[in-house]
Order: C-alpha cells, then sequence, then structure tokens
C-alpha cells in the first residue's frame, strides 16, 4: 500500500521563523504524520532573518533555476533545504534575493507592511506550484497554513487544474488569527492573475485585497478548513459554516491534536 503523501506549506516553522502558535503547530504536524508512516514534505519562503549557516541550509541545484514571473518581470527562483531538528525530515526554502533577503518577515523597521507584499506572496505561492511540479511527487494532502499560503488553492484548481501532481490532491487550508490589517495594492489581483490571465475573473474574494478576502478565498477553494485557536474572525467562522466544507476546530496546541489532523486527513481521503 503506497504512502499518504502531505505536503506542508506555511509562512511559519519553528525553528526558523517563529511569530505565532502557528510555528509550533507546523512543527509538531510533519513529525506526527511521518511517525505514522506518511510522506512528508514542507515547503515555506526562505525569510531573510533565518540564518543559514546556523540552521545548515544549502542549495538544491537540481530545483532551482526556474523563473517564476510576477507581472512582467521575471525572478529566479533558488531552492535550500535543511533538516527539520529532531525529525528525519527535509524542509525545502524557496528564495529570492528581491524579496527574501531583506530581514524583516512581513514589515518594516515602522512596522507597516512591506510595499511589495503583493508581490512576495504571488511570487512564493507559483513558486510553491512549480517546485511540487518539478518534485514529479503528486501529494494526496496539500494542508496550508497563513495568508501567504491562500493563493495556492486558487492555483491549484484553476491554472494547475489539469497538473497530474495537484490533480487528486485535497486542499486544507487552517485558519488562524488576524495577522494584517491593511489592504494588499490596488494591483494584486491583476498580479496573482498574471499567471494565466483566463483566471483573474475567477479570483473573486481575493480581488479585495484584505486578510478577510484571503481567507475566504482560499476557503472557497480548498476542500476542508481548520479554524485553530478561538481568535479567527467571526465573519470568516461565519462564512466557513456556509461554506459546508469538512471542518474541525481545534484550540492552539491542544493535548493530542495531532491525531485529530490525521484522523481528519483520512476522512477527506475516504480511508
Amino acid at each position: 500500500m503506497e504512502k499518504t503523501k502531505v505536503l506542508y506549506v506555511t509562512q511559519e516553522l519553528n525553528p526558523y521563523v517563529e511569530l505565532s502558535a502557528m510555528a509550533n503547530i507546523v512543527n509538531k504536524l510533519p513529525k506526527h504524520m511521518n511517525d505514522a508512516g506518511m510522506e512528508i514534505r514542507i515547503l515555506m519562503p526562505r525569510f531573510g532573518s533565518i540564518n543559514e549557516r546556523r540552521h545548515r541550509l544549502h542549495e538544491v541545484v537540481r530545483l532551482s533555476g526556474i523563473n517564476i514571473i510576477v507581472d512582467n518581470d521575471d525572478f529566479p527562483l533558488i531552492i535550500k533545504v535543511a533538516s527539520l531538528p529532531g525529525a528525519r525530515l527535509q524542509v525545502y526554502f524557496l528564495d529570492n534575493e528581491d524579496f527574501f533577503k531583506r530581514k524583516g518577515i512581513f514589515t518594516d523597521k515602522d512596522q507597516k507592511m512591506f510595499e511589495d507584499t503583493a508581490d512576495r506572496m504571488v511570487f512564493f505561492n507559483k513558486g510553491v506550484m512549480e517546485t511540487v511540479k518539478k518534485f514529479g511527487w503528486a501529494p494526496d494532502i496539500i494542508h496550508l497554513h497563513g495568508w501567504m499560503t491562500s493563493l495556492i488553492p486558487f492555483y491549484a484548481k484553476t491554472a494547475y487544474a489539469n497538473e497530474p501532481v495537484f490533480k487528486n490532491a485535497k486542499l486544507v487550508y487552517s485558519l488562524y488569527n488576524p495577522s494584517f490589517e491593511e489592504k494588499l495594492s490596488d494591483t494584486f489581483a491583476s498580479k496573482a492573475a498574471s499567471i494565466n490571465k483566463e483566471i483573474e475573473e475567477d479570483l473573486g474574494f481575493y480581488a479585495e485585497g484584505s486578510h478577510i478576502g484571503l481567507d475566504k478565498g482560499a476557503i472557497t477553494y480548498s476542500d476542508a478548513v481548520i479554524l485553530s485557536g478561538d481568535a479567527v474572525h467571526e465573519e470568516i467562522k461565519t462564512f466557513v459554516e456556509e461554506s459546508k466544507k469538512p471542518k474541525i476546530e481545534l484550540q492552539d496546541e491542544a493535548e493530542g491534536y495531532e491525531e485529530q489532523y490525521r484522523i481528519f486527513y483520512e476522512s477527506l481521503l475516504g480511508e
């Protein structure tokens, strides 16, 4: 019997980026699923705050060399890898000097969101899709953590819908506390659709460029939803209920939550 393949895509992961409870959740989940006999891969941005020497990152030349188009510009995608401490698991970091060299994660020294946040997000989400294609590895579950991953369900169900590696994947989107109050740039929608202009009319809620809009868009195109903690926005909770998508609600790092996730995955796969 083939192993269940689970892809985790996240904006936080202990010990590399720790801004919220998300970092510990995403650290523990892959370890648990790996111990349960699943095949795991993890992708995240290589933010400039991540010390490459300390965490022993090194470039994966066979995966690097893809160019990602954001609007009308091409940006090289560099893939780096490191071993997740305490587990026999590898974390793949998506890097680009224009977007991820800076030390700030999402905001500048004045705590203002970077002006090119939309570009960084589009680059990362497209980069994930292209990296998985280059893996030639078809995940059964794609579990997304954080608003920066929210375009992936949209891409998987539109521009990449006919790609064999994504065709049978179940998309799971984890909802967390609201992370930003601003709106992304007015050009976010056109940049998000620059991968294939025919999909721009399908962006729907994403086009708002708000945290709520991104979450609603991701929920619309995902197969299932996880509400993590009590502080998920009430408007989003209502939207999840109305969507009728399979869901579970968990307290952040509640005892035994990892096994509840595993059971949830199996229910989505009909096992």
